[in-house]
């Protein structure tokens, strides 16, 4: 409700969306979740993946104004953009050690950064989301550079996916973090499990086991995110069942 009443919203795609490019934008965006942090003993604090919208077709995200006012030192809107989204992810990092140093900070993206096509760093895929161009989400940098805990990519795609092998981003992921502070849970897409309309890996109630199987294979990956909540009660074809039978057999210990 503030940040529509203020101005400080763009509409886009029939829907409001705050608009990152204000500097007073994302100082509420931060000290909201910094005041859970010193009002409670929040374990972490969790961003999803949302930074500017995803794009689509015929809509144009109108921050015109803002880029007008604030990107005058960027060579282009984009750069401009990736600024603003890093500032908002650094600095509430920052916030959070401060107040309690004990709370991490982590973020649960969409799963591709760049193809390799695009970039060199990228990874090997066809996918027609990129998070550095199309949402302004330097994911990779946060990773490598330590600005966050521990860092969930969705790789919401199954293994052998020609645009996004699940098998492929796994291994990309796992060279990021390699050597930084950043710990890497994957995020796994348990709502595909048994979808008719899904491809017919993902009516095969082994998949997603087989994507534990692979990921153990490196050691960077600390553990696994089932989204979401309510397929793990509903587990239409029991993917989840042979997931906890095959890997899941004792307690997990708190990660740490």
């Amino acid at each position: 409700m503030c940040i529509r009443d203020r101005g400080w919203a763009v509409r886009y795609g029939g829907k409001l969306y705050y608009n990152p490019g204000l500097p007073e934008v994302r100082a509420f965006v931060r000290e909201a979740m910094l005041d859970a942090v010193r009002r409670y003993p929040v374990d972490a604090v969790h961003f999803d993946d949302y930074f500017y919208p995803y794009p689509e077709a015929g809509q144009t995200f109108d921050d015109d104004r803002a880029y007008d006012t604030h990107g005058g030192d960027f060579p282009d809107r984009a750069a401009w953009r990736r600024d603003n989204v890093d500032r908002l992810v650094r600095e509430t990092a920052a916030g959070i050690k401060e107040i309690r140093p004990g709370t991490r900070f982590g973020i649960s993206p969409f799963g591709v950064w760049r193809n390799a096509e695009t970039d060199e760093h990228g990874s090997a895929t066809r996918a027609g989301v990129q998070t550095y161009d199309d949402l302004h989400a330097d994911t990779r940098r946060w990773a490598r550079e330590n600005w966050i805990d521990y860092i969930c990519p969705q790789l919401y795609w199954n293994i052998g996916f020609g645009p996004a092998d699940y098998a492929e981003l796994v291994r990309w992921w796992s060279d990021v973090v390699r050597d930084s502070a950043t710990q890497l849970h994957v995020g796994e897409a348990l709502y595909k499990a048994g979808d008719p309309a899904q491809p017919a890996a993902w009516q095969d109630p082994a998949e997603l086991s087989r994507h534990l199987t692979l990921a153990k294979t490196y050691p960077e990956v600390r553990g696994h995110v089932f989204f979401a909540a309510r397929e793990v009660g509903e587990d239409k074809i029991g993917a989840m069942a042979r997931v906890v039978a095959d890997h899941y057999r004792r307690p997990a210990r708190t990660p740490r």
